[in-house]
């Protein structure tokens, strides 16, 4: 059984733009066009591999079916591009967790971007989860925290990120002097990026080997974490590089000295022989090397 071109390509509009309208318009067809093709293949597929709703999400058998249009996407336009003697834009979903990003990511972007004609679509997701991106096809290759590749999937280590559990001098001052750390650490207030950030929870059982609770603010931006820390609203883990200069200026200070976690990374990508995806990997090795430490 052969699938349609046209009724893929349809499906990955639907699942990228969220909805039979917006896959409409990318694709310069009418909606009810869109609704048809998506019809015929789940006739011929026998199954649903589409939820309707706000946004139009893949069913489980659409999620295979997602990584088939990534794939083909992907090669079809290689080999256009090879046989016109020139390349279309091509179209580069990838996850990458919010550190990376405000640190050592971009470069690796405009490296490939200065060699070929790609256009990143850039998922941000907590290392630890970001995997999971790749099972469900929404994405080519990602920044994961996971050294187990994912079923088709090739594994590169990158390098580790260091985190320093930091503060300002008067929120130290406040919640931190005068008590042992395991109790202080109990009840003053700590950042977290979100629900999934456990860089806090790691350091405080490292340190007091207990398994602590504290009141947190949570702020889902690397900016605006690292601004909570400086103005003293609650203490976090912020990357060496990031911490170092506060530190040295005596701006911030350390909450527990001499500890820190290390979180290593890695890059997953789908094995395809791909001209692009394998400059896109040499990029961000490159980018790595200068920006992450390597063990």
């Amino acid at each position: 059984m052969q699938i349609d071109s046209a009724q893929l390509d349809t499906f990955a509009a639907v699942v990228d733009e969220g909805s039979f309208d917006a896959a409409a318009r990318r694709l310069n067809i009418t909606p009810s066009a869109v609704s048809q093709r998506i019809k015929a293949l789940e006739s011929r597929l026998g199954q649903v591999v589409v939820m309707r709703g706000k946004p139009a999400r893949p069913t489980e058998a659409g999620e295979a079916l997602r990584r088939l249009a990534r794939q083909v996407s992907l090669l079809e336009l290689e080999a256009i591009a090879a046989v016109r003697g020139r390349a279309d834009t091509l179209r580069l979903p990838i996850a990458v967790n919010a550190d990376s990003l405000n640190n050592w990511f971009l470069p690796a972007m405009l490296d490939l971007s200065e060699r070929h004609a790609a256009r990143f679509v850039v998922h941000q997701e907590d290392e630890e989860h970001s995997a999971e991106f790749l099972r469900n096809g929404t994405v080519l290759a990602a920044v994961t925290g996971d050294p187990r590749p994912v079923q088709g999937c090739r594994v590169v280590p990158l390098g580790e990120m260091r985190y320093l559990p930091v503060a300002t001098p008067e929120y130290a001052d406040r919640w931190l002097t005068g008590k042992p750390l395991p109790e202080a650490l109990a009840e003053a207030p700590m950042m977290v990026f979100n629900g999934k950030d456990q860089l806090q929870h790691r350091l405080m059982r490292k340190v007091t080997r207990r398994k602590l609770d504290p009141p947190s603010h949570a702020v889902p931006a690397p900016g605006a974490f690292h601004q909570a820390v400086r103005i003293g609203l609650g203490w976090g883990m912020i990357e060496d590089e990031v911490a170092q200069p506060e530190l040295a200026a005596g701006r911030l200070v350390e909450v527990a000295p001499g500890k820190y976690i290390d979180v290593p990374l890695y890059w997953q990508h789908w094995k395809l022989q791909s001209t692009v995806l394998d400059a896109l990997t040499e990029a961000v090795l490159r980018a790595a090397s200068k920006g992450l430490r390597q063990p």
